[in-house]
């Protein structure tokens, strides 16, 4: 009995610091500040900053010791292991976010992707499908989207998104002039929850057309236009193109990485969304289109397109020329005049004013001879 006694004492002592160490535990975890969804992110990306510098040094060591001792052997000369800085195969340098070992598998990938044919509108809907919408009917409701998604302070990439939706739709669909607007708020709000992380509610969509439209009504659109794409909302844009691959690249033989530059890429890239010509081509065609004109606006004494663009973007200077010529008639206004908002909102500082940089007269044809990018 008394051994049973001193089992049951111990047990209990046992169980109570047990529970006190818990106690500890749970104290010490409440005392650290918690993190929210935005900081998350940011601590990975630290992390694997920290892995990555870490992991980079070590094989520097073990490649510097190598080095010496081939040079000790003489199996390599001094001048074969001094290695000059190079574009790798991504052109994204040692940033965990580009996905360096996978950056020609995904960019492959994506497009193989933006050229299947369901996810492609049609080039001629307009003529085709469209009995009571026109050309410009379809810049002006993209221009007020623009605006659109100023307001809300929305992605890029959510407008980019909803200018995609709004031409598939119009690509299967008859609709009249007077739901036009109301398929371009429906497309917002599916991009909207596509992207954002806290996107805005019907209702302000409903309160952005000065309440035109009902709330049922934009969710009955934003069902139809669900349906028509099959429920398939992720695509490449053109931004995705700018952001994974091409500005990188495109800057390599700059002095230094230009926010200016990148900001023009932007602003070139949206002008396109206003123009409905621009609908035929891919949004890589875009994207590569809109770095060479970027780079000739900037540096018009270096060659608009060089031998590393060409590789990693597999087009050639005369691929882009036709879609180069348009976005370069919309940057010196001669064409979508009218349209403001794009350019209004490149005109702000925090863009560095990008819409007011002087575009250049003319592009020369040479530009575009095959023998003339090195």
């Amino acid at each position: 009995m008394a051994d049973q006694e001193n089992c049951r004492r111990v047990t209990r002592l046992a169980a109570k610091k047990r529970a006190a160490a818990a106690e500890t535990f749970v104290s010490e975890q409440n005392k650290k500040p918690r993190v929210v969804l935005g900081e998350i992110q940011n601590v990975d990306v630290d992390v694997n900053l920290r892995i990555n510098q870490n992991i980079g040094d070590d094989n520097g060591k073990k490649k510097k010791a190598v080095a010496k001792r081939n040079v000790k052997k003489g199996k390599v000369s001094v001048k074969e292991t001094e290695s000059s800085p190079k574009i790798d195969e991504d052109g994204g340098g040692d940033d965990p976010q580009i996905c360096g070992a996978y950056a020609s598998d995904i960019y492959d990938y994506l497009r193989e992707m933006e050229m299947e044919p369901k996810r492609r509108p049609l080039p001629d809907y307009l003529g085709v499908i469209q009995k009571d919408v026109t050309a410009n009917m379809r810049g002006i409701l993209v221009d007020w989207l623009v605006e659109v998604a100023e307001e809300y302070k929305l992605l890029s990439e959510t407008l980019y998104l909803a200018v995609s939706y709004l031409d598939k739709f119009l690509s299967a669909n008859v609709i009249s002039r007077q739901k036009l607007q109301l398929l371009g708020v429906s497309s917002m709000l599916i991009a909207a929850k596509y992207e954002e992380i806290t996107p805005p509610h019907v209702k302000d969509f409903c309160y952005i057309t000065d309440n035109t439209y009902t709330k049922e009504e934009v969710v009955k659109m934003e069902a139809d236009v669900l349906k028509s794409l099959n429920f398939e909302m992720g695509n490449p844009n053109v931004k995705t193109f700018l952001r994974r691959r091409f500005t990188k690249i495109a800057q390599d033989d700059f002095k230094r990485c230009s926010l200016q530059f990148e900001f023009l890429a932007c602003y070139l890239a949206e002008l396109s969304l206003l123009d409905y010509a621009c609908v035929k081509f891919l949004p890589s065609t875009i994207a590569a289109s809109v770095i060479f004109l970027a780079r000739f606006t900037l540096r018009p004494d270096l060659c608009p397109w060089n031998s590393a663009l060409k590789q990693f973007s597999g087009y050639k200077p005369a691929d882009l020329k036709e879609c180069i010529c348009l976005i370069h008639e919309m940057q010196s206004s001669r064409r979508g005049s009218p349209l403001v908002a794009v350019r209004d909102k490149y005109k702000q500082p925090k863009f560095k004013r990008v819409s007011t940089l002087p575009p250049p007269s003319e592009i020369p044809d040479s530009l575009f001879d095959e023998t003339k990018d090195a």
